[in-house]
């Protein structure tokens, strides 16, 4: 489904309960909403007693490119624009890497849309100078070699060793949904990831029901990120999710899921 969102065509999945609890999953960089939806993933785990909401954020996916200029901000404005026009009042909101970004930033301006947060493979920290710089390389690695070569490099930094023996389909599944990134939507987003803000003096003012998940071997957004923002979020929960890096919900969906689902029973 599309919906119109600032202008812009936003694609969406609706399932499960119209009635029920909804839980809207934001994706990382540079995928789409298929991170969540796939056999065994957290759209079917969920379908049965929630109405689950998977959408592509701008640029990535199929919603619209737009103009490339992309920030966290208008990001977010999206985020509750397409909650506005599936008349949601408030929310669980789960995200993953630049989903956790956004997730953050939302519930810092809009408090009053979530009744709980869910971070995956994420941190509150600004990137630092030296990630600034790695994202500009990033942007000329775009610009010059495509996204088929960008795709191949990224995959590679994302998931364990062992996850391209034991899951070829769900590594061939990201690829491809990288690969058909247009180059202005990586550069843009690239460039959201590099001026977006630090959330972490935020932290400690969350009072909603809090979930921290982060894969055991991620290299992106470690461990000691998660177990900050643990320290610093009140009574919210923090697992480490074994076998698994940076694609901790694609990697071990068992286990992830099943976390997922008995927070979500609290809520």
């Amino acid at each position: 489904m599309k919906a119109s969102v600032n202008n812009s065509l936003i694609h969406y999945i609706d399932i499960g309960i119209s009635n029920a609890t909804p839980v809207i999953f934001i994706h990382g960089f540079p995928f789409s909403h298929r991170m969540w939806s796939f056999p065994g993933g957290q759209v079917e785990a969920l379908a049965s007693a929630y109405r689950v909401i998977a959408y592509d954020v701008r640029g990535h996916g199929d919603s619209e490119i737009g103009d490339g200029q992309y920030t966290i901000e208008l990001f977010v404005d999206d985020l509750i624009g397409l909650l506005d026009h599936l008349n949601i009042v408030k929310a669980v909101v789960v995200g993953l890497s630049m989903g956790g970004y956004i997730a953050l930033r939302a519930i810092e301006r809009n408090p009053d849309r979530f009744r709980a947060l869910v971070l995956c493979d994420t941190k509150s920290e600004a990137d630092s100078n030296e990630a600034k710089i790695k994202r500009a390389a990033s942007i000329k690695a775009v610009k010059l070699n495509g996204p088929k070569v960008f795709a191949e490099n990224f995959v590679a930094n994302v998931f364990t060793p062992e996850s391209f023996n034991a899951k070829p389909d769900v590594i061939k599944l990201i690829q491809s949904v990288i690969e058909r990134t247009a180059p202005i939507s990586l550069c843009g987003a690239l460039l959201a990831l590099a001026s977006r803000t630090d959330t972490t003096s935020v932290l400690s003012s969350i009072t909603v029901p809090t979930l921290i998940m982060v894969g055991e071997h991620d290299a992106l957004t470690p461990p000691a990120a998660s177990q900050a923002m643990n320290e610093k979020i009140p009574n919210s929960e923090l697992h480490i999710i074994p076998n698994s890096a940076h694609m901790s919900n694609m990697e071990n969906p068992e286990e992830f899921n099943r976390r997922l689902v008995a927070f979500l029973q609290k809520v």
